[in-house]
């Protein structure tokens, strides 16, 4: 009788430990049922793209700085930039500009458009390898071409000038890289403003004074600042678009500034802070 029972205990107790280690299996699994896959926590966040002047021209990829320092702040509602950490972030020197050559070097810098433009390359060397091509208009009257209209859509109803140029007074005729001075001589294309101001020269001295355009860095008349670049602003093909006629597409606007909590109306503004 004693053979029976010593096996028999040895028997109990090795299927209660099994059902034990199965039970603990099982509440492990379920647990890790519950809880989200460690692969999506570790997803990269979705890139924040937003605009500093003219949608769709001048682009801008959030990220940060320094932890908790993005490099620009962008709106919710019309994805255009609201404030900068850094207003230098990805400039270089603005280069030699006339009449501006007693700024210290560095002190004007421009965000170089170029390394945007996906096509520049292509023109350059695919489609205008440095010769004029076959089929070259003798006016200024071009020949709509597919491929040209497919890339810039703006191209199919060019508006600049009312009809008085075309592309060629701007872009050079064979390094298609570079724009063209009154002289047939290369303009890069991040000095817009030399191009620019073959014809607006009472803009481009606005600009260069501070009257007309866009900056941003330090407040002191001497401080360094980035320029901003007429095509930065305005579309150079489409700058008298239809009925609107000017040189800024409408963008939607931001919200208006909330009240501080309490306060029914704005009536305080009315007020000097000063008494007079």
């Amino acid at each position: 009788m004693n053979k029976l029972i010593i096996p028999a205990l040895a028997l109990a107790l090795c299927g209660g430990a099994l059902v034990s280690v199965i039970a603990q299996d099982a509440a492990k699994t379920e647990a890790t049922a519950t809880q989200p896959p460690a692969a999506a926590a570790s997803e990269p966040a979705a890139e924040v793209l937003c605009f500093e002047s003219r949608k769709d021209a001048s682009k801008t990829t959030q990220r940060e700085l320094a932890p908790g320092l993005p490099n620009v702040r962008c709106s919710p509602t019309t994805s255009a930039v609201l404030w900068y950490g850094d207003p230098y972030d990805g400039t270089r020197p603005m280069g030699k500009m006339p009449l501006l050559d007693k700024i210290p070097e560095g002190q004007a810098v421009v965000k170089p458009r170029s390394e945007q433009m996906m096509f520049l390359a292509q023109c350059a060397t695919a489609c205008h390898n440095g010769v004029i091509p076959p089929g070259f208009p003798k006016d200024k009257r071009a020949v709509p071409i597919p491929t040209m209209e497919a890339m810039v859509p703006d191209l199919k109803d060019f508006q600049h000038g009312r009809g008085r140029i075309w592309c060629l007074d701007c872009h050079h005729p064979t390094k298609r890289n570079m724009f063209v001075d009154n002289y047939g001589d290369t303009i890069a294309f991040d000095q817009p403003q030399l191009l620019c101001g073959k014809c607006h020269g009472d803009k481009l001295r606005d600009w260069r004074d501070g009257i007309h355009g866009k900056r941003i860095g330090e407040f002191t008349n001497t401080g360094k600042k980035r320029w901003f670049s007429c095509p930065e602003c305005h579309n150079p093909h489409n700058v008298q678009d239809g009925a609107r006629n000017r040189g800024f597409a409408q963008l939607q606007p931001e919200p208006p500034p909330q009240l501080p909590h309490g306060m029914k109306d704005a009536a305080y503004e009315k007020t000097p802070p000063i008494p007079h």
